[in-house]
């Protein structure tokens, strides 16, 4: 059985999406494709005077729209190039079992997401390491010995196709 038979909705989901006009819609997409981007300019571009831009912004953040404004590192200038997705599964279908396994895997060393799935595995966790050796010395000495698991296998990405952080809208 997976983990989605026994696992409750996450309380960052919004229980519904709030409907967006085509000026949301705008400034979100202007957003995704540059965060740094000035509010002078976000308002010209999504032709809205500044503080109007300005408390459009501000309502989408309070929304839970806009979670929160980044800077996209490179993964290989910082050693952690190699990206291993990892399919999990627990050796029993019980909530202490799911909230165990977790908890601990939010303390992974280049864990980067983990996601309960449907089909063959419980979860899915992606992974970034330097390489092949420091994932064998993480295998070892971090994910071995997480809690509740009977079966871990690993795929190590090739080359990357295609990564995006922008939602489409």
């Amino acid at each position: 059985m997976n983990a989605t038979n026994n696992h409750k909705r996450s309380a960052t989901q919004a229980a519904e999406p709030m409907p967006l006009d085509r000026t949301d819609r705008a400034i979100l997409k202007a957003l995704q494709r540059d965060a740094s981007i000035s509010n002078v300019a976000l308002a010209e571009k999504v032709k809205l005077s500044p503080p109007a831009c300005l408390r459009r912004v501000e309502r989408l953040k309070q929304a839970g729209l806009i979670k929160g404004i980044v800077a996209l590192l490179n993964p290989d200038a910082l050693d952690a190039g190699m990206v291993v997705l990892i399919g999990v599964v627990l050796d029993r279908s019980t909530p202490e079992s799911f909230a165990a396994f977790e908890a601990a895997a939010q303390k992974v060393s280049g864990c980067m997401e983990c996601h309960v799935v449907t089909g063959e595995f419980d979860y899915f966790m992606l992974l970034r390491t330097k390489d092949s050796q420091s994932f064998n010395r993480l295998h070892a000495e971090q994910l071995l010995y997480l809690p509740g698991v009977r079966q871990i296998r690993s795929f190590m990405g090739l080359r990357q196709v295609l990564s995006t952080p922008q939602i489409p809208l």
